[in-house]
């Protein structure tokens, strides 16, 4: 029984729903959990040709991680964070490794995680209100669980570091120009336009399809299997440090950031060399001597 996602199955098509729309279908572990085991049971079901990842509601596709529950459980205890990112690990090869072609509903905004479970399925089809970003240099994170990997395969380099630096709103229409989603329509023609395309996915072979999907995989598994251990391992270090704890403070308190004075801490304080005094005197010793 799941708490946190609905899994539904309609004839050939299974649909994975994270229902936390009062939360805008973040993450927290249960959550990632329940995903990884929902991708398992889609992937061993003969009668499932295509996934749909969505979100509940329209607000949000998903945005993340949970930060209530980083803020709860992992500032206090940051060697927490490497369990954490096991399930987020697991989750997502799961998702790459489902042998049906996968296709992100987006509904509402994509945010950080949100938008790398994006990157991890094969299409996208965007209702015309969504937003995508990435905010990990902005919240005192890096989005390397997905995101400094597949951006740059995905919408080019500079675009990727556009979005990783600036972490900015890209609108739907941005997103299609760039190939970030493969379609935008009105929020109200959204099933419709996942529905034909899952229709069209059906009638192919489903073997050259699993392994046309394996071969398109390449890039994105190199680069994942490449650096996201040490992800892992940098991000769990990281989740104690004052950049983290700023973050997750002006979120919970819903205040903007004090980028001024998180710059200035982390300045290299002026030391005097304890030396130079030392060798002020013996100049004026050396003087001293010469005049006598």
């Amino acid at each position: 029984m799941t708490k946190k996602i609905i899994y539904e199955k309609r004839d050939f098509i299974a649909q994975i729903t994270i229902n936390r729309p009062e939360v805008l279908n973040c993450f927290d572990l249960e959550t990632l959990h329940e995903l990884g085991n929902a991708f398992l049971k889609a992937s061993n079901d003969d009668d499932i040709a295509v996934a749909v990842i969505t979100g509940a509601g329209k607000q949000a596709f998903c945005t993340g991680a949970d930060l209530k529950e980083q803020e709860r459980d992992i500032l206090p205890k940051p060697n927490e964070y490497y369990k954490w990112m096991y399930a987020f690990i697991e989750m997502h090869d799961r998702l790459r490794n489902i042998g049906k072609v996968t296709i992100a509903r987006l509904n509402g905004m994509v945010v950080g995680g949100g938008n790398e479970l994006n990157m991890a399925c094969d299409l996208a089809i965007a209702a015309d209100h969504v937003t995508i970003k990435q905010v990990g240099a902005a919240r005192g994170s890096v989005a390397a669980g997905g995101a400094t990997q597949w951006l740059p395969l995905i919408v080019g380099d500079r675009r990727a570091r556009e979005m990783l630096f600036l972490c900015e709103n890209i609108s739907a229409k941005r997103a299609l120009e760039w190939g970030l989603v493969n379609r935008v329509v009105p929020y109200a023609q959204l099933d419709e336009a996942v529905l034909e395309m899952a229709n069209k996915l059906y009638k192919k072979l489903p073997e050259c399809t699993r392994y046309t999907k394996q071969q398109l995989n390449f890039w994105r598994d190199l680069s994942w299997a490449m650096t996201i251990g040490h992800a892992r391992d940098w991000l769990t270090l990281h989740s104690g440090m004052p950049e983290v704890r700023a973050g997750l403070e002006s979120f919970s308190n819903k205040a903007e950031m004090d980028y001024e004075s998180i710059r200035e801490a982390t300045k290299t304080p002026t030391v005097k060399n304890p030396l130079a005094k030392t060798k002020k005197n013996k100049a004026k010793s050396v003087k001293s001597k010469t005049r006598r």
